[in-house]
């Protein structure tokens, strides 16, 4: 289980939507270890939770096949590469990126960011706003969060979302198939439901103004528990808990998220690069390493504990009505990032619209990875730099 998914958190580039074909190829087509059904229904519960879909995907495959050992294999070996990828680029990225070409290199990695995130925001509004009450949602949402800062209204957005969409939405029926055959029984999957509850609470207690260990794991927890949609939805939740809060400051989040582009393996391993870069006064590794598992535990916990449960939950129709309005919600969060600070702090000049257009013809029209855009939009962003320069 190590060896298998290694290799795919080595080669596994293009984002959570990627990742799911490639699971497909490897797991459906390749080995047999799942059939077409049985890859849906466990995809469908991962969409349905929050966190980080390909990640919880990949756990359960490990659960499945191997039990908690192979669980842990799993999981461990997709992240890990871009992880420690991320880790290095925190540590070792501030002794290059001075000077000219090094602000220009960070200055490329937010124009890959409004890339990214812009294409995201649009593939995500076609499939969760198809309806002008999904829309209304969506649209609230990005309201509020703009002109009210701070995380807690991120929350609110969301909740807000779910209960609308309880009222509001009529989504297509989940197809509520039989769970695959587990390994472990109500009781434990109660456990997990309860030790989520209790880490959410706790991480609800406020810690200070000042940058602590405590609040490190707080703010990445609870970043966990509401990122619905994919991993680009990490983004507003940690802007508004590290960069609206002073702990971290744009450029270096940006650039993070940029570089966070490049890598194989799930887009979640930003927290070990926003770790390892905020200033607690301890070892990297140690607030990365707790970033991290914050970050990626509130989604295991949740798709244990549904897991035995999911026929039956999913038969009930406000279940898919609430999910529909916290999915359109979502949506509304990402369009305020991509506005703030995305934007704002990626495009200050005609030339950068410019690089932003090609990267949108690279993505959109051509169909190329993030790699071809981060390679695109850094270039780019340094020849314009030193043109200036050299015209100084």
């Amino acid at each position: 289980m190590f060896r298998v998914f290694l290799r795919l958190g080595l080669t596994s580039f293009g984002g959570p939507i990627a990742h799911l074909g490639y699971f497909r190829e490897e797991f459906v087509r390749r080995r047999g270890w799942l059939d077409d059904a049985s890859f849906a229904r466990l995809l469908s519960i991962c969409q349905f939770l929050p966190g980080p879909a390909s990640s919880q995907l990949g756990f359960a495959i490990g659960l499945l096949r191997a039990g908690w050992r192979g669980a842990l294999a799993a999981f461990l070996a997709f992240t890990l590469p871009s992880a420690l990828l991320m880790f290095g680029f925190a540590l070792y990225a501030p002794q290059f990126l001075h000077g000219p070409v090094g602000s220009a290199v960070v200055h490329g990695l937010k124009l890959v960011a409004v890339v990214v995130v812009s294409h995201g925001l649009v593939g995500m509004a076609r499939s969760l706003t198809p309806d002008l009450q999904r829309l209304a949602i969506a649209a609230g949402a990005c309201a509020l969060v703009l002109f009210a800062d701070g995380a807690w209204w991120q929350f609110a957005a969301i909740l807000g979302g779910g209960m609308l969409g309880a009222w509001l939405c009529r989504p297509a029926a989940f197809d509520a198939a039989a769970t695959p055959p587990l390994r472990y029984g109500r009781r434990l999957a109660g456990a997990c439901f309860v030790v989520f509850l209790v880490a959410l609470a706790c991480s609800l207690i406020p810690s200070g103004s000042a940058p602590s260990l405590r609040g490190l794991a707080g703010a990445f927890y609870r970043a966990g528990c509401f990122v619905f949609g994919g991993g680009h939805v990490v983004l507003p939740l940690l802007k508004d808990e590290l960069v609206v809060n002073g702990w971290i400051g744009a450029d270096t989040f940006l650039a993070g998220y940029g570089a966070a582009q490049a890598m194989p393996g799930p887009m979640f391993t930003l927290a070990a690069y926003l770790g390892a870069s905020l200033d607690l006064g301890l070892p990297p590794w140690l607030s990365a390493a707790v970033a991290l598992m914050c970050i990626f535990l509130p989604g295991f916990l949740l798709l244990v504990a549904a897991l035995p449960a999911w026929t039956a939950l999913m038969s009930r129709p406000c279940a898919a009505r609430t999910v529909a309005g916290i999915n359109a919600a979502v949506v509304g969060l990402l369009a305020a990032a991509l506005y703030d600070p995305v934007w704002r702090e990626g495009v200050s000049a005609p030339a950068d619209a410019a690089i932003v257009a090609v990267g949108w013809v690279l993505m959109w029209r051509l169909r190329l990875s993030a790699l071809w855009v981060l390679a695109w939009c850094v270039g780019a962003a340094v020849a314009w730099a030193l043109s200036i320069g050299s015209q100084a």
